[in-house]
């Protein structure tokens, strides 16, 4: 099988590998680049499991994405939300209204919830079931999770403010 040369950004870090006509971005995140954190469900785009986001914030299916169709191009992983030691607010407000059971599908959770807040900063009710509707988690039933989400907004205010009075 003929391989091809491709570089990748991951989490604002470029890369450069050969990956074969038939390697996911999911194949790359996890084997050549060796981030862990997404994780291998279904592989049929039916867990959401896999999802990363993005250079525009959206979701994609890391399993069903073929790697050399984003040859040049910027994705994130679950390991880029956290920034300098400080979590994503949405992986506060995770922790916050313990919207991690098992812990399996949580990557692909938050970075659905992340591309999510992404398109609505304060979602609705229907925006949040919509925007989650892809992603299976067997363990929460996604009640926190949507506890979670509907509190970012309110994390993010109180991180802007710990920041203004700390300047």
């Amino acid at each position: 099988m003929a391989k091809h040369i491709m570089t990748l950004t991951v989490n604002d870090d470029q890369y450069e590998f050969a990956v074969s006509d038939t390697d996911t971005l999911l194949d790359i995140i996890r084997n050549q680049i060796a981030l862990t954190g997404t994780k291998r469900g279904c592989t049929t785009g039916s867990c959401g499991v896999c999802c990363i986001n993005n250079d525009k914030g959206e979701s994609i299916l890391s399993c069903l994405t073929h790697a050399l169709e984003w040859d040049g191009e910027s994705i994130y992983t679950i390991e880029g939300l956290e920034v300098d030691g400080e979590l994503d607010s949405i992986q506060a407000a995770f922790v916050e209204f313990g919207a991690v059971q098992c812990g399996f599908c949580t990557p692909g959770v938050l970075m659905s919830a992340k591309a999510l807040l992404n398109k609505y900063p304060e979602p609705t009710e229907e925006q949040i079931n919509e925007g989650m509707a892809g992603v299976l988690c067997r363990c929460t039933g996604h009640i926190k999770v949507k506890e979670a989400i509907r509190n970012d907004f309110r994390i993010r205010q109180e991180k802007l403010r710990a920041v203004a009075a700390d300047e």
